[in-house]
C-alpha cells in the first residue's frame, strides 16, 4: 500500500458519461495512488462498469477527464493521447482482466501464445526466453506445464480466468483494472481465484481498481472502496470503514442484504 507522500498514479476529475439522455455517471472524482487496490461496488446498473470504460478509455467522456502518471513522471490527459499511444499503454504499463475471460483472450492462441503475445508487445524475441516466461507465470496461475500448447477453448472457466490473469500480469504493469473477475464462477473457484489474486497483487505491488457487486469480493481485496448509485459516487472511505460502519443508507442496505444472506 502507498504512504500519503506518494505522488497519484491516477486521477479522475469530474468524469461523467451521458448515453444520449441516460445518465451513465456523473462528477466522479478520486485519486489512485501506486500499489493501493481501489473497490467500486454497487448494483447492477449503478455506472460502475461505465466508470471502468472512462477510466481505462474504452469510452469516451461527456464531461472531465482521467490523468494517469507516465513512467517518465508526467501527469498525463489521457484524451491527449493517440489511438497507437493507449494501445501500447494497455499493453505494457496497463492490464484489463474481463469478467469473461473469453473477451479478454485469443481463444484460438495456446496459453504460452497468450502469454508471450504480451512480452512480444514490450519487445521479448527470443522464442526460447518467452515460452520459459510463460510456463513459469502458467506454474504461477496454477495452470500445469504440459497445458502450455493448449488453446483456451479446452479450459474450464476458472482456468481460463488465470490464464487471462498471466497474460495481463506478465509484463508487471503499474495499473491493472479488473470487471468482475470472479463472475459466473463457481463458489469454491471463487475463492481459489481471489486467493491468487490478492497474493499476486501484493507480490507486484500493484494499483488495483476492481469493480464488483460483491461486497466479500471487495473486503478481500481492496484498500478503499467507491459505493456508486444512479451513476453517482454515493459513498467512499476505507474498505473496512464502508463496510462495518456505512453512513448512507443505500451503502446500509447493500450490506444488510449480504448478511440476511
Amino acid at each position: 500500500m502507498t504512504t500519503t507522500s506518494e505522488k497519484p498514479l491516477l486521477v479522475a476529475e469530474g468524469l461523467g458519461k451521458m448515453y444520449g439522455t441516460r445518465l451513465g455517471c456523473r462528477d466522479v472524482s478520486f485519486s489512485l495512488y501506486p500499489g493501493e487496490v481501489l473497490a467500486v461496488v454497487g448494483e447492477s446498473g449503478s455506472g460502475k462498469s461505465t466508470l471502468l470504460g472512462l477510466l481505462s478509455t474504452e469510452l469516451a467522456a461527456s464531461s472531465g477527464r482521467v490523468l494517469y502518471r507516465m513512467r517518465d513522471g508526467t501527469l498525463t490527459d489521457l484524451a491527449t493521447l493517440g489511438p497507437a499511444e493507449r494501445r501500447l499503454l494497455m499493453r505494457t504499463d496497463w492490464g484489463l482482466v474481463r469478467q469473461n475471460p473469453a473477451d479478454g483472450l485469443r481463444m484460438a492462441v495456446s496459453a504460452g501464445g497468450n502469454v508471450g503475445e504480451r512480452l512480444m508487445a514490450v519487445g521479448w524475441r527470443h522464442y526460447g526466453n518467452i515460452r520459459e516466461e510463460a510456463l513459469d507465470w502458467l506454474g504461477r496461475v496454477e495452470i500445469a506445464a504440459d497445458r502450455i500448447d493448449d488453446d483456451p477453448r479446452a479450459f474450464s472457466g476458472g482456468m481460463r480466468q488465470r490464464l487471462q490473469i498471466a497474460r495481463n500480469l506478465v509484463t508487471r504493469p503499474r495499473l491493472v483494472f479488473m470487471d468482475e473477475p470472479t463472475g459466473g464462477l463457481d463458489v469454491s473457484v471463487q475463492a481459489r481465484l481471489l486467493d491468487l489474486i490478492r497474493s499476486l497483487v501484493a507480490e507486484l505491488g500493484l494499483a488495483v481498481i476492481i469493480v464488483t457487486h460483491d461486497l466479500a469480493v471487495a473486503r478481500l481485496l481492496s484498500h478503499r472502496t467507491l459505493v456508486m448509485r444512479q451513476g453517482r459516487v454515493i459513498e467512499t472511505g476505507l474498505t473496512d470503514q464502508v463496510l462495518d460502519d456505512p453512513r448512507e443508507p443505500y451503502t446500509q442496505l447493500l450490506v444488510s442484504s449480504v448478511l440476511a444472506a
